[in-house]
């Protein structure tokens, strides 16, 4: 799945044409992965059809779609969307066949813990980047949490805090070292590309 940050940073910039409030939002584009926090299977939490990574959108919609005027219910479903084209998309773009290449030129045989190896080291150092890239106001993550209607049923909305203090200690512990497989510049292509998109199939369902 796409990093907390990607997800921030997209957020933020489709929130430029939306306008909607900034808290709510952020943290409903953070909080599927509540799941992994609390340890529960992100089949439910990401609307995911059995065995697969992939969010399934229409599963989403179908249930939550006349709530897409809630911000919290919003920032979720850009969250799943997020996924979906990340997993849909990017990811296959990284993998050749079980061969990486990383970005100083070796060509590495991997099986899928030592991929996630790669792509869960390149995200320490990428999220630093996004902060300054974005010039993220990462404040709500300090504040209390805004009042959320408890609208999607697939999570503990009173846990939420949880994956709140989460996101605080990735910003706090957020550092730069060595990319491996992913750079700056492939990721600031995936959140302008994918936030055209989203922001199209909005339009579609007469969210904008």
């Amino acid at each position: 799945m796409a990093s907390s940050m990607i997800h921030i940073a997209l957020a933020y910039e489709l929130n430029k044409k939306l306008k909607r409030e900034e808290s709510s939002l952020f943290i409903g584009t953070i909080a599927p992965d509540i799941a992994k926090l609390i340890n529960q299977d992100k089949i439910k939490s990401h609307f995911a059809d059995k065995d697969q990574n992939i969010p399934n959108l229409e599963k989403f919609l179908n249930k939550y779609q006349k709530n897409l005027n809630d911000d919290f219910v919003l920032g979720y479903y850009i969250h799943l969307y997020v996924d979906y084209l990340w997993f849909k998309y990017f990811i296959p773009e990284i993998d050749n066949h079980q061969m990486i290449k990383t970005l100083d030129g070796k060509i590495i045989e991997y099986d899928e813990e030592l991929l996630w190896k790669y792509i869960y080291n390149d995200y320490t150092d990428l999220n630093i980047k996004l902060i300054d890239y974005y010039d993220l106001d990462l404040k709500i993550f300090y504040n209390d949490l805004p009042n959320l209607e408890p609208i999607i049923e697939e999570i503990p909305i009173s846990k939420l805090s949880v994956v709140v203090d989460q996101m605080g200690l990735i910003v706090k512990n957020s550092n730069l070292h060595k990319d491996y497989i992913i750079d700056i510049t492939q990721i600031n292509q995936f959140i302008k590309i994918s936030m055209e998109i989203i922001y199209s199939n909005l339009i579609e369902l007469g969210v904008v």
